[in-house]
């Protein structure tokens, strides 16, 4: 699946029924006829929080009725609002899990460098007046690779039981005005990257040296680090799965952010369009 959070209340079902979960299993309990109020359970690799996208978002559930896959496509469509989209379906294994089979996690952040906040890409993108320096994030992010205890950076609402994660990579490129992040781990945390982003905008923006996202992490105490990020920049870009499984990690929907040109380096390279 692929959505636009800015008008749900994040992914998880709730009782006023404004989630992209009730969204779909309303949806594809009318593609396949059951009674009214009837849903079909699911199961996503990553719960998004309101206001966060997503363009790969990979569910599963146990279909009630035989249908081609084009047609779970083409048909789940028809009952969804145009802010959320089915991208592909195919069948998996009966013990395949979305989330507990999922091996990492990818998420990118987009943020507008800009003296006035945006308009037009307003619920899409964060935002920042002040410039950032490139080197500093970089060097900064270098000392969450690996596997750490990310408590600094872990929501008070986290239900994971553990604040243990695999960091297996962070790439940063600015890219015209914008800058995207890119972070990938076998999991994360509740708010974690919203929580990383706020800590690399303050080092970027000269307000800290890029020794503090270190001392951060070793104090491992929230309150230490600074406010969460906005949501509107976020994106769940998919999880991965092992290979066998052969299920797709990218969809035409990841086409839509800017895309870091192989090689770049200099902030004037590869901007490749206009949001």
């Amino acid at each position: 699946m692929a959505y636009r959070g800015q008008n749900y209340h994040g992914w998880q079902s709730q009782p006023d029924g404004n989630t992209v979960q009730d969204k779909l299993e309303r949806a594809l309990a009318a593609f396949v006829g059951l009674p009214d109020g009837a849903i079909v359970s699911t199961m996503c690799a990553g719960r998004t929080d309101a206001g966060v996208h997503a363009l790969n978002q990979v569910v599963h559930f146990d279909a009630p009725v035989a249908r081609d896959e084009f047609s779970w496509v083409r048909g789940t469509n028809r009952f969804l609002p145009d802010d959320i989209a089915v991208q592909w379906a195919q069948a998996v294994p009966a013990d395949f899990h979305a989330r507990n089979g999922a091996r990492g996690r990818r998420y990118a952040y987009l943020l507008r460098q800009s003296p006035v906040r945006p308009a037009i890409e307003a619920g899409l993108c964060g935002w920042v007046f002040r410039p950032l320096d490139l080197d500093v994030m970089r060097e900064a992010a270098r000392a969450l690779i690996g596997e750490h205890d990310f408590s600094s950076f872990r929501s008070s609402m986290c239900q994971a039981l553990t604040p243990v994660k695999d960091v297996r990579g962070i790439e940063i490129a600015q890219l015209g005005d914008y800058w995207r992040f890119d972070f990938e781990a076998n999991a994360f945390l509740h708010h974690m990257v919203r929580n990383i982003m706020g800590a690399l905008v303050t080092i970027g923006s000269g307000a800290q040296p890029a020794s503090w996202m270190a001392e951060i992490l070793a104090h491992r105490q929230r309150t230490l680090a600074p406010p969460t990020f906005p949501a509107a920049g976020l994106y769940f870009l998919g999880p991965r799965y092992d290979a066998h499984l052969a299920i797709p990690e990218r969809t035409t929907a990841h086409d839509w952010l800017p895309q870091v040109p192989p090689g770049h380096s200099r902030p004037d390279e590869g901007y490749p369009r206009q949001i």
